[in-house]
């Protein structure tokens, strides 16, 4: 006996087709739509933001900075999924960046690994103990974990421009949201940070020292979003955040940023917006600097053809040196390791060189002398009275 259909009631139906049930109550805008038309909305978006960015060219090699979080690997199937719809013409690679997190890193890479096998794309995995001969857990384990995510931010930017260039790659395609735009720009806001709200807010940034692009295509897709992309085509991530995040800054904006998501859910792109908006009034520079001392001030008096504010070389207090204190220098690298860096010495060299300080402090804590002298003192430190 065949059941009677019931047919679903008009407030029911999706908002897109009128045809289907909804199954979806999409976060950006709180439409009420069916799985298929979902499917679709979030494909056509991420496509038109591609194609409205001129983002790729036909024969382009793009890397994806893949972690096996859910943007990259939904980052990965639509690129690949969109590739083959629309005849980008692009070649596609996975990257991925091994910090050293046991416990973390190496089960996200092994999502990594089956991603690789399911799309049928190459991939290359890059680490911090090649390339600084240091791990993310032997970085915490002597700055600390309140300082983790300042030496991985720094240290994962340039390990993914490394990556790039190993594989003779021109453009780095990364899995940010909205989500992660609007909480740059909130944590720039909190921080007065102002100056850099105007590179945080770019679908596409580069340098002129530097062949090297990157790019968002998610710019403007909803975290949650995302996810249920992920659930309903069943793409296998990794869901674990990463055991030093807890303690970063960036924690603090997204709880703000929550809450004000709770109370108005385009609160997201309208902080983008404001991003992306907002000018910066210029900064009158003097023409006449106080007196300063010969070591900390040096003029190149050799250049006739700029001012003083282009001439002016100023030594900061942590050691990096400012080569043009009127402006930033684009293309400007480091002596040492000759990375893009506004200062002579950039900012991973100058934390690699405090690491190497306390890692030898720590070595001449932890000694393990056997025997003599060093090993009759240890015990008599120990013992109390």
């Amino acid at each position: 006996m065949v059941e009677n259909f019931v047919k679903p009631k008009i407030s029911q139906l999706c908002e897109q087709c009128h045809s289907r049930k909804a199954q979806v109550k999409r976060p950006k805008n709180l439409q009420k739509i069916c799985k298929e038309c979902f499917y679709d909305v979030f494909e056509t978006e991420i496509h038109n933001t591609i194609v409205n960015n001129k983002l790729f060219y036909p024969g382009e090699r793009v890397a994806v900075g893949a972690s096996g979080g859910k943007d990259s690997t939904v980052l990965a199937y639509i690129l690949k999924l969109l590739n083959e719809r629309y005849n980008y013409g692009i070649e596609i690679v996975l990257l991925s960046i091994d910090e050293g997190i046991i416990g973390y890193r190496d089960d996200s890479l092994a999502t990594v690994k089956r991603n690789q096998q399911q799309y049928q794309l190459p991939l290359e995995i890059v680490s911090y103990k090649e390339l600084y001969n240091w791990t993310m857990d032997e970085i915490v384990s002597c700055a600390g974990i309140r300082n983790s995510c300042t030496y991985c931010g720094v240290f994962r930017r340039q390990a993914l421009d490394r990556g790039a260039a190993k594989l003779e790659i021109n453009h780095v395609v990364t899995g940010h949201n909205a989500d992660d735009m609007a909480e740059t720009v909130l944590m720039n806001l909190l921080r007065g940070d102002v100056a850099r709200l105007e590179k945080s807010t770019t679908i596409m940034t580069s340098s002129a020292g530097s062949p090297i692009k990157r790019s968002k295509p998610f710019k403007y897709s909803y975290q949650k979003e995302i996810v249920l992309y992920a659930h309903y085509k069943k793409l296998d991530y990794f869901s674990t955040e990463c055991s030093y995040a807890p303690e970063a800054f960036r924690g603090t904006a997204r709880e703000l940023m929550k809450n004000l998501e709770a109370i108005r859910p385009s609160c997201i792109i309208d902080i983008i917006h404001s991003g992306e908006n907002l000018v910066l009034k210029e900064k009158k520079i003097k023409q006449q600097f106080r007196k300063t001392s010969p070591k900390k001030v040096i003029n190149n008096e050799n250049d006739k053809h700029h001012d003083n504010k282009h001439n002016e070389i100023e030594i900061r207090p942590d050691g990096s040196v400012s080569l043009n204190k009127g402006g930033f220098i684009d293309g400007n690298r480091c002596e040492r390791c000759g990375y893009l860096s506004s200062n002579k010495i950039c900012k991973a060299c100058i934390l690699l060189e405090g690491l190497e300080a306390n890692r030898a402090k720590i070595r001449l804590d932890n000694d393990t002398s056997s025997d003599g002298a060093a090993k009759l003192t240890r015990t008599l430190e120990q013992l109390s009275f």
